[in-house]
C-alpha cells in the first residue's frame, strides 16, 4: 500500500512539474517578447505601411504585414475547413472502410510531419508551372496544405469522441446517416472542431517557410489575390536580419503583435467552445 501511494505521489509531482514547466515557458516567451518589443510599439507602427528607409530605422509601420497575415491565415483556414470537415466525417466507420480510413490517417500523419519549407517549395514549383508569381493566392494555397492535416486529424478525434449511443438513438428514430451527422454528431463535436480550427490557425499564421516562396513580401497591402503580400513572420525575419538596433526592436514588436493575435484567437475559441459545450451530452 505504501509503495502504491509513493508511486502515485511521484507521478502527481511529475504532472505538476510538467504543468509548471509549460506555464513557465509560455510566461518566459511573453515576458521576453514584451520586454524587447513593447518600447517599439506605436500607433503609427500598427496603422502605417513601411516608408522609404523603414528597414534602416526610418518612418512607417507594419500594417501591411498585419493585414497580410490575417488575409493569409483566414483565407487558408476557410479553404482548409471546406476540405477538412468532410474528410474528418468521411473517416468515421459509418462512411469509410477500415482499410481506407487507416491509409488516409497514415497519409495525414505523414503530411503533418512534413516540414513547412517542403510545402513552400512544392507550391512554388506548381505556381511556376501555372505561370503564377508570388501572390496572396499562392500563400493561401501553401498554408492550406500545411493546415489541412492538422485540422483534419484534430477534427476527426473530436468527432470520434461523440458517444455511439447518441448515433444509435438518432438511427432508431428514423434519421439517415447524413441527418445524424449534421444534426447530432456535428453539434456534439463542435467545441472540438473549433479547437481544431484555432490550432491550425495558430500554426498557419506563425509559419514563414511555406509562404517565403509563394506569398513573397511587399511594403503594400494587397488589393487582389494575385498581388504579393507581406506577413508578420517574414517581417520579424527581415527586421532581425538588419544590423540596426532600432529595427531589431521593431522585430520584437512585430513578434509581440503576432503573439497577441494568436492568444486572442485562442481566447475566442475557448469562449466559443464553452458556449457550445452546453449542448454536449457526456
Amino acid at each position: 500500500m505504501g509503495a502504491r501511494r509513493l508511486e502515485e505521489a511521484v507521478f502527481k509531482a511529475l504532472m505538476l512539474a510538467s504543468l509548471g514547466l509549460v506555464l513557465a515557458v509560455l510566461a518566459a516567451i511573453v515576458v521576453v517578447v514584451m520586454a524587447r518589443g513593447a518600447s517599439a510599439l506605436s500607433l503609427s507602427m500598427l496603422t502605417q505601411t513601411p516608408k522609404g528607409g523603414y528597414y534602416l530605422g526610418k518612418e512607417g509601420g507594419i500594417a501591411n504585414a498585419i493585414v497580410g497575415s490575417l488575409y493569409l491565415a483566414f483565407g487558408a483556414s476557410v479553404l482548409s475547413i471546406l476540405l477538412s470537415l468532410p474528410t474528418a466525417f468521411a473517416l468515421q466507420k459509418e462512411y469509410a472502410g477500415r482499410r481506407l480510413a487507416s491509409i488516409t490517417r497514415l497519409s495525414l500523419d505523414a503530411l503533418w510531419g512534413t516540414p513547412s519549407i517542403v510545402y513552400g517549395a512544392f507550391g512554388f514549383i506548381i505556381m511556376r508551372y501555372l505561370g503564377i508569381g508570388t501572390s496572396l493566392l499562392g500563400g493561401i494555397l501553401a498554408l492550406s496544405l500545411l493546415m489541412l492535416p492538422i485540422m483534419t486529424r484534430a477534427m476527426e478525434e473530436a468527432i470520434r469522441m461523440v458517444p455511439l449511443e447518441l448515433k444509435e438513438i438518432s438511427y432508431s428514430m428514423g434519421a439517415t446517416r447524413i441527418e445524424t451527422t449534421l444534426a447530432v454528431v456535428l453539434r456534439q463535436a463542435l467545441p472540438g472542431i473549433i479547437t481544431a480550427v484555432v490550432l491550425a490557425f495558430g500554426r498557419g499564421i506563425g509559419d514563414a517557410a511555406s509562404i517565403l516562396f509563394t506569398a513573397g513580401y511587399t511594403d503594400h497591402i494587397p488589393r487582389s489575390l494575385l498581388d504579393p503580400t507581406a506577413s508578420l513572420p517574414l517581417a520579424v525575419f527581415f527586421q532581425l536580419g538588419t544590423p540596426f538596433p532600432e529595427v531589431q526592436r521593431r522585430a520584437y514588436a512585430s513578434a509581440l503583435i503576432l503573439l497577441v493575435i494568436v492568444l486572442l484567437a485562442s481566447l475566442a475559441a475557448r469562449l466559443l467552445s464553452r458556449r457550445f459545450s452546453k449542448h454536449i451530452v457526456r
